[in-house]
């Protein structure tokens, strides 16, 4: 079984970046490897609980990151991304782990693969 890693930077609406992390990372688990994905920047606002979409044309990015938690990958926030963003733990999805960037940059160093959206 291979490892990816998927750092995704860009928040979670207004671009496909997002939903095509999430998108990867249900293919990687699909495939039998071992995933995680790694939120920092404006990506933090992905893991944010309570997103409400139905005003707009947009795809909930909250239970994609659910279901990739579901299903067995790994969902990292970088924490000083969190602090900028204002996010405290309890905004957070369940199931979010909150990283430092020593833990961060382990992580993509031990995967086989690393893709950035």
């Amino acid at each position: 079984m291979g490892s990816i890693c998927i750092v995704l930077r860009r928040p979670p609406y207004g671009t496909v970046d997002a939903s095509e992390a999430i998108r990867h990372s249900l293919g990687g688990i699909t495939e039998d490897m071992s995933v995680k994905l790694i939120l920092v920047d404006g990506g933090v606002n992905t893991a944010k609980k309570g997103q409400d979409t139905d005003s707009t044309e947009y795809l909930n990015m909250e239970s994609g990151v659910t279901d990739c938690i579901d299903m067995g990958a790994e969902v990292y926030v970088d924490e000083m991304s969190m602090e900028n963003a204002g996010l405290r733990v309890g905004d957070l999805i369940d199931g979010i782990k909150i990283s430092k960037a020593p833990e961060i940059a382990d992580i993509i160093r031990n995967s086989d693969t690393t893709m950035i959206f």
